[in-house]
């Protein structure tokens, strides 16, 4: 497989840094290194029209931010972030939000959803669907749009967008017009091919999204509840439009395949990008790797033709 020579600039970077596996480390000691990679990898963030947090009693906390050019009644995109259910908050995809509020002109409010494994499954997706809701019914005061409101997230976050898009189409939730999927993890089970072929030598290997996992969930059953693993509903029939994106160097590949094909083939409307030559969490790697750029555009681009009105 022909890998993006960004991409393996940055895996001689982590190599010759002797940086440790996730796995490897305990709970806090990977959430430093994930934090301390923020200042190598991301670039600066962009000047944007409003940010704020957002202190809600009895909610996780929220950041709102406002796009160059959002005016009136805007789309919104509620953001969950990646971090394998154990790393991440909200200055962790900072720049991603905002390149997103700005080029789509539009409104993203990003989630600090608890983390495990002092928050295990299920309070990961009780979180988001709290202030989904929350955000949905209050999605006139900030000056949103609510027929325009699209969930998104990339990683575990793609796994909890995924997760509130079944929950919307079952009525556990408002109505969600759009999804965005970027390298999700829908299957717990942790055993499609690409768990084969992306072993060592990559920040995510097999081994640490095991890992993940297991920080994660409270058992194996849990593997198999839709909740956990979207790829296993009985049915994605009735969601809304998606765009999805994976990368072949990413044991979460062959996942997120799975699930673009499954929504098309049961009804949902579905774009899917495909970066053969990218490894995972390169969205957030745009300092180094500078197809997080294409990504990017790729998503404003989504999101924008999804919100566009129809003639």
């Amino acid at each position: 497989m022909i890998l993006d020579p960004d991409a393996q600039r940055l895996l001689d970077m982590i190599r010759e840094s002797g940086r440790p596996p996730y796995d490897t480390l305990s709970t806090e000691q990977a959430r430093e290194l994930y934090r301390a990679s923020r200042a190598v990898l991301q670039p600066e963030a962009p000047a944007i029209g409003e940010v704020r947090d957002l202190a809600i009693p009895g909610l996780v906390p929220l950041r709102l931010y406002r796009g160059r050019g959002a005016a009136g009644a805007c789309p919104l995109l509620i953001y969950f972030h990646g971090g394998g259910w154990v790393l991440g908050d909200l200055d962790s995809h900072d720049g991603a939000c905002r390149r997103i509020a700005n080029d789509s002109a539009c409104l993203v409010i990003s989630v600090d959803y608890r983390l495990a494994p002092e928050h295990r499954f299920p309070l990961a997706v009780e979180d988001c669907a709290a202030a989904t809701r929350w955000i949905m019914d209050q999605a006139a005061a900030f000056g949103a749009d609510p027929a325009r409101i699209a969930v998104g997230g990339d990683s575990a976050g793609g796994n909890l967008a995924a997760v509130m898009a079944l929950m919307a189409r079952d009525g556990a939730l408002p109505a969600i017009g759009f999804q965005l999927l970027i390298y999700p993890a829908v299957d717990m089970s942790a055993t499609q091919p690409s768990y084969e072929r992306i072993v060592s030598g990559y920040p995510l290997t097999a081994g640490t999204m095991r890992w993940f996992r297991d920080q994660y969930l409270n058992n194996a059953a849990e593997r198999n509840d839709w909740r956990a693993s979207p790829l296993r509903a009985a049915s994605l029939a009735g969601t809304a439009p998606a765009f999805v994106i994976t990368a072949g160097h990413d044991p979460l590949c062959d996942e997120g395949v799975a699930y673009a094909e499954r929504l098309e083939q049961e009804g949902v409307h579905v774009a899917h990008l495909h970066l053969a030559d990218q490894i995972h969490g390169f969205l957030t790697m745009g300092r180094v790797i500078r197809a997080a750029d294409l990504a990017l555009d790729a998503i404003n681009a989504a999101l924008r033709t999804h919100w566009r009105p129809r003639p």
